[in-house]
């Protein structure tokens, strides 16, 4: 095995993923209007008073897009268990936190990426500052990778469940707590004028890590899956 042969698998597994996903566009769609008509639902809900939604709004947006990406976290492995493509991973002769990586880059590109360019419109609604719409984007940025890659560890542990819903959502939102947390701080404290990089550098040294250790766990929880 090369590194060239390697890199042709980790590209082909991405692309596989994505024409899946724009052949079933559901799945696409779905969290985007979950994410958008929970942030909708907001201002019916509480109030359309501009001072108070101003300051919901980093908080509401957040756990939107937390529960979109958990909305479409089952459909990264899901699939392919049913179809048998996850024992020819695991047989496949490259190395299996590779392929795992793919897959999760994936299910990034169809779920985290259009949260994120839909969010400054939703910022907007909730009457976000627009000197606070960089930090609501970097945000984002680095905290809905994290979100698909600490989520692939919780769905290679009850992909071989028939009703893990429940228990995925056990598993993961513990771990997103710290994301939610330092993100919609990260966007209160742009709105306020005030400097955001130690919430930044928090959220990136989360990133750098959930992108090291993920695929690794991923790898052996889907093995485990597979006895």
């Amino acid at each position: 095995m090369t590194n060239s042969s390697l890199s042709k698998a980790f590209i082909a597994v991405i692309k596989r993923d994505l024409t899946l996903a724009l052949r079933t566009r559901s799945e696409i769609a779905n969290p985007l209007i979950f994410f958008v008509i929970i942030v909708s639902l907001f201002p019916l809900a509480v109030s359309p008073e501009s001072g108070l939604l101003k300051t919901m709004a980093p908080g509401v947006i957040w756990v939107a897009a937390l529960l979109a990406t958990m909305l479409s976290l089952d459909s990264i492995f899901r699939s392919d268990f049913e179809d048998g493509s996850l024992e020819q991973m695991l047989l496949s002769p490259h190395p299996m936190p590779v392929l795992v990586l793919g897959k999760i880059i994936a299910h990034w590109l169809v779920s985290g990426l259009p949260l994120i360019i839909l969010a400054p419109l939703l910022g907007v609604l909730l009457f976000l500052p627009y000197h606070a719409m960089p930090a609501l984007l970097a945000t984002l940025a680095l905290g809905t990778p994290v979100l698909s890659l600490v989520g692939s560890i919780g769905v290679a542990l009850t992909v071989g469940l028939h009703r893990g819903g429940v228990l995925l959502s056990l598993l993961v939102l513990p771990l997103y707590i710290p994301v939610l947390i330092f993100a919609s701080n990260a966007i209160a404290t742009s709105a306020a004028d005030l400097s955001i990089k130690g919430q930044l550098y928090f959220l990136a040294a989360m990133f750098a890590l959930a992108l090291t250790l993920a695929p690794l766990a991923t790898a052996a929880a889907l093995r485990i899956s597979l006895r």
